[in-house]
């Protein structure tokens, strides 16, 4: 039956992708974060949803009669020489095969997050976006915390299985990458009792990242939490929240989980502590010697461990973003990675000082200031897993570029309105979210 639900309802949204080629994007988005198919037993499991979706997609937007420009900026044009250089990269790869179908499919991936670019830039469309990323994370988040609660935390939980977050670290990294959109679904929400309904999926997300078991979260959920309440408004009532549940959720654990939690402090005893610290080495070590092209896609493998690793036979995936893209593209590979994701922070600065004073535009300074804390948790958390290339932090930067092109977007619309209208006598001046003459101009045009 699950197998026959997922089908109907993608191939039922088919004619909607084919005549809104941005229904087709969130279908995308929904079918690959949430991996619907992945809950059924049958035909459904693996059939190519995410492929057929994203061909229509492609062809649908084709045909489209709407603009499809790209916002050119500092960042998008950081991401173009990011994925550049990775393709540059493979030509060196250490096992070329392997290189190859891992850059297809990080190509793949950045093939419909330049479509995100192209065909989200409303409010509407970008808060639908939203929120089919984050309900589709918190689907697990939502489901893992009923469970713990129903088991008392004594099993871990985990992500739907053949995902990218299929594991007990990988569900509870993305339910704290996601955690401030849910805040920011929440500010946007009108009604008291749909902010609460909104409040109560967060704590279950909350009890679902602490039963994961997963150490990596807990360093990078308390890290998210704090910016979360630091670039919130409305802080108080956020902090008075989080002041009762955490504390809650905490003592509700059983003592398998404290004891794991306190191995944070003696690393240097856990085996698979240790075991990602040689990693690490390993990564370093291979950049050192090719600090240029680094091994290409898929170089963490054990024959190369051999090599390069203090401890060879102590074999392990890269387990950190940084010494992920490092180990595999080099030196150059993660100063485009580190400058990227250092753009799009920036970028969603000058978003929220931006709108900071006009009320209208609250809703872009809440959801760049939740993308900030997001990133935030994706940085602290990446230091322990290997998801460089998780689609989720590349919609981020998506966002932040979208916001920052729709306020500027606005800013020339609204100021030649403004000057048609000074010019019939019907106004006088008009001050634009970016201030007094700044004129619309930059790499927006």
């Amino acid at each position: 039956m699950r197998d026959i639900a997922v089908s109907l309802v993608i191939f039922g949204l088919i004619p909607y992708m084919i005549m809104r080629p941005h229904v087709g994007l969130l279908v995308w988005s929904w079918i690959g974060y949430m991996n619907p198919h992945r809950l059924a037993y049958g035909f459904a499991y693996s059939f190519p949803f995410v492929q057929l979706v994203a061909g229509i997609t492609l062809v649908s937007m084709f045909f489209s009669k709407e603009r499809k420009d790209i916002p050119w900026t500092p960042v998008t044009v950081v991401l173009v020489l990011f994925i550049l250089w990775t393709c540059f990269t493979t030509l060196f790869a250490i096992y070329p095969d392997a290189a190859l179908r891992q850059m297809e499919k990080v190509l793949k991936i950045q093939v419909m997050i330049f479509v995100t670019l192209m065909l989200m830039k409303d409010r509407r469309r970008l808060e639908l976006l939203v929120w089919v990323i984050a309900m589709s994370i918190a689907f697990y988040g939502i489901k893992g915390g009923l469970f713990a609660l129903r088991t008392g935390g004594a099993h871990r939980v985990l992500g739907p299985s053949g995902s990218f977050i299929s594991g007990n670290n990988e569900i509870a990294f993305a339910l704290c990458v996601i955690f401030p959109l849910l805040r920011y679904l929440q500010l946007s929400l009108n009604r008291r009792l749909l902010r609460w309904g909104m409040g109560a999926i967060m704590i279950l997300c909350l009890i679902a990242i602490v039963s994961t078991y997963s150490r990596g979260a807990f360093l990078a959920g308390s890290a998210m939490l704090l910016f979360t309440i630091l670039k919130s408004r409305n802080r108080l009532p956020l902090l008075l929240a989080f002041s009762i549940a955490i504390p809650l959720i905490i003592n509700f654990m059983p003592d398998a989980w404290m004891q794991r939690m306190g191995t944070i402090k003696t690393y240097e005893q856990d085996g698979s502590a240790m075991g990602r610290i040689n990693a690490w080495r390993f990564a370093f070590n291979l950049a050192l010697d090719r600090p240029i092209v680094g091994g290409g896609f898929e170089v963490f493998q054990p024959e190369v461990f051999q090599i390069y690793a203090p401890e060879p036979e102590n074999y392990h995936d890269s387990h950190s973003i940084y010494f992920e893209v490092l180990g595999e593209h080099g030196f150059v590979g993660l100063a485009l990675f580190l400058a990227l994701i250092f753009l799009s922070f920036r970028t969603a600065s000058r978003v929220v000082r931006a709108t900071r004073e006009h009320e209208h535009m609250y809703w872009a300074r809440d959801l760049a200031a939740m993308v900030q804390a997001s990133m935030v948790g994706y940085l602290v958390g990446g230091a322990f897993i290997g998801l460089a290339y998780f689609d989720l932090l590349y919609h981020l930067i998506a966002i932040v570029v979208i916001l920052e092109w729709m306020i500027q977007h606005q800013e020339v619309t609204e100021d030649s309105e403004a000057r048609a209208a000074a010019g019939s006598g019907m106004v006088q001046a008009h001050e634009s979210p970016y201030g007094k003459g700044s004129g619309g101009g930059g790499y927006y045009r």
